[in-house]
């Protein structure tokens, strides 16, 4: 296993992230980042943090339930009901590498009425099944089928591993 991102690295990626969706949202009337359960929840809590402290942006937060080792065939839900109408909804997961994931973690919104879907991931494999791009990225990395990415926001060190 080899670190890919540390902490300082990856605290460094979202403050970046953050201010893009600051940049790319200043006409919205609100930002919701809905988190996939997980790491990616843990990450659309931290770029909220970081958002609301450094924009006035209304922010609003809910969580994506969903099981991806049965995503075809289980339900997928939010943590709370949440009013998205006119608002930037931000979808957040950790890895982005088939797209499966979200894809399916879209289902909630089909029938919302949005002002606009966006995506953010960590870390962007590139290993599109799916026609799904990130609208922020903080890192791209380039790995075969047979690696797996580990994001590790426990404690008070982050960690981006391949391994």
């Amino acid at each position: 296993m080899s670190e890919v991102l540390n902490h300082e690295q990856i605290k460094k990626k979202i403050t970046r992230m953050a201010y893009e969706i600051y940049e790319r949202n200043l006409n919205s009337k609100a930002v919701v980042f809905a988190g996939i359960s997980g790491m990616g929840e843990t990450l659309a809590d931290l770029l909220a943090t970081e958002l609301r402290a450094i924009s006035p942006l209304t922010i609003e937060q809910t969580e994506i339930i969903l099981d991806k080792a049965h995503i075809a065939t289980e339900e997928v839900r939010l943590s709370h009901e949440i009013d998205l109408q006119g608002k930037t909804l931000i979808l957040v997961d950790d890895v982005l590498n088939t797209g499966k994931t979200l894809v399916y973690a879209m289902k909630p919104f089909l029938d919302e009425e949005l002002y606009k879907m966006e995506i953010a991931v960590l870390v962007n494999r590139s290993h599109g099944l799916f026609p799904i791009r990130p609208d922020y990225t903080g890192f791209e990395l380039s790995t075969t089928l047979n690696e797996h990415i580990k994001v590790d926001f426990s404690g008070d060190n982050y960690f981006v591993y391949l391994h």
